[in-house]
């Protein structure tokens, strides 16, 4: 069977590069090994961690209706029916995937894809081997997480973003082995549900990614919930003690402690799905098992490209992948279409106060020679913050003094995870900040606070 695009993997990545591929008029098959479309990101990842997330906010919000003049009895939480609900939005949207393959003409191969070379695809499946070929093939295999040495998953005691969905009680008392997004979501989530979480993270700060300042604020906002954030610290000997996990901390002060909790999330980054998929049979260049490519997805065996988690360099981001996605089918394909500019790909973490993050940090931006004025407008002076009690976080503008060039916006509170789409669409319209100080944002709301944030690049900001 000939095609004219075989992508590999039905992920964020894949599956919109697929149907993009079909819109140009192009014989578009995707070989998925799973039962259902939709990867990582639909079936354990995004999406069902922001349905139980989402349950979260609601659930705090009924906890602390007194104070909005909500009084209610004999709340309960029915853990398992959120379990329910979030398999619900996730059969849902796995079915629309196929819907859109049905509509678009793209034909779902299952099976594992293995490239043989020379344009060639070995597709495994349950009626036994094919080979597939095709003009163009794009490699979009996703990652899976990383563990520490010597320690396997199990669905009971020690977890991966996997074996925690899946959950149908909330444990007591969890421990978490890495800050990073997906570290901090689930202790957000838990600490709100009611258990005792206790967040580990090796680096100096959690979610060390973003400027140092969210740091700072989501763990302040953190440790004030009661989550315990110990940073700098090393989790060693993980064992299961009875109906439970025994491990032990060392701290950044150097002293060990030994803690016990009911279940413990390792969190601690992914890994490339690039074993076994046949990299040695072309000429793709790798690098710690990444694939390395070029501004247009294109690696070093012809014909062939790459996208989403299994790209060296990349961010591992679903809106990420999509893009690269787009941009690889639309060259493969001869369209118009322009590179990622990395430091356009915004960044959002699903904590509360939650996080939305675009280009440079400021110690970023001071490193690479820029001369930096910052603008920070608090959400404690935004007056739909205050109708919505959510006080925490601000918005931090860092910006090129002499040019008023936009390198970089920070935002951790209320909705922070959508305001940071001005920030995008500005930077990528090459926008400056006296642009933005002159957009006039709507009132009452959040938004507010990303306009006053540019005028204070300039000290001009009004309500503060």
């Amino acid at each position: 069977m000939s095609y004219d695009v075989i992508v590999i993997g039905s992920g964020p990545g894949g599956y919109p590069a697929a149907i993009r591929a079909a819109q140009y008029g192009l014989r578009t098959a995707v070989i998925e090994k799973a039962p259902k479309l939709g990867g990582t990101c639909l079936h354990v990842g995004c999406i069902p961690t922001k349905a139980l997330l989402h349950t979260a906010e609601l659930w705090q919000d009924l906890i602390d209706g007194k104070r909005f003049g909500i009084l209610c009895e004999n709340l309960r939480l029915d853990y398992p029916k959120l379990i329910d609900r979030k398999n619900e939005v996730v059969a849902k949207h796995a079915k629309g995937i196929e819907f859109l393959f049905r509509k678009n003409k793209v034909e779902w191969i299952r099976g594992f894809g293995r490239l043989l070379g020379g344009g060639k695809v070995e597709v495994t499946g349950a009626d036994g081997a094919q080979v597939l070929e095709a003009r163009h093939i794009v490699i979009a295999t996703g990652s899976e997480a990383r563990m520490l040495p010597g320690l396997e998953p199990d669905p009971e005691f020690v977890l991966t973003n996997i074996e925690i969905l899946e959950m149908r009680q909330i444990p007591r008392t969890l421990a978490i082995v890495g800050a990073g997004a997906v570290g901090v979501e689930f202790a957000s989530m838990f600490r709100r549900f009611g258990s005792e979480v206790m967040l580990f993270e090796i680096m100096p700060r959690i979610v060390p990614l973003e400027d140092e300042e969210i740091s700072k604020e989501l763990e302040r906002a953190f440790r004030k919930t009661g989550i315990r954030v110990e940073t700098g610290a090393t989790v060693e000997n993980i064992q299961r003690t009875g109906d439970g996990v025994g491990f032990c901390v060392k701290l950044a002060s150097g002293k060990r402690e030994d803690l016990r909790a009911d279940k413990i999330l390792i969190a601690v980054g992914r890994k490339p799905n690039t074993e076994g998929i046949g990299l040695e049979n072309t000429r793709v260049e790798t690098e710690r098992g990444y694939i390395k490519v070029n501004a247009w997805m294109q690696t070093a065996e012809p014909g062939v490209y790459a996208i989403g988690d299994v790209v060296a360099g990349h961010p591992m981001l679903a809106h990420a992948a999509t893009m690269e996605g787009l941009v690889a089918v639309g060259h493969l394909a001869g369209r118009p279409v322009k590179p990622i500019d990395p430091k356009r790909i915004p960044n959002v973490t699903f904590t509360e106060p939650g996080i939305g993050s675009v280009g440079l940090t400021e110690a970023q931006a001071r490193a690479r020679g820029y001369q930096v004025k910052v603008g920070k407008f608090p959400f404690v002076a935004n007056s739909k913050a205050t109708i919505l009690g959510r006080h925490e976080g601000f918005v931090k503008v860092v910006a090129d003094e002499r040019f008023g060039e936009i390198l970089g916006v920070h935002i951790i509170g209320p909705g922070a995870t959508e305001l940071i789409a001005e920030a995008v669409a500005a930077m990528e319209a090459e926008a400056t900040v006296e642009t933005l100080m002159n957009a006039i944002h709507p009132h009452p709301t959040v938004s507010e606070a990303v306009g006053e944030a540019f005028n204070a690049v300039y000290g001009l900001a009004i309500n503060a």
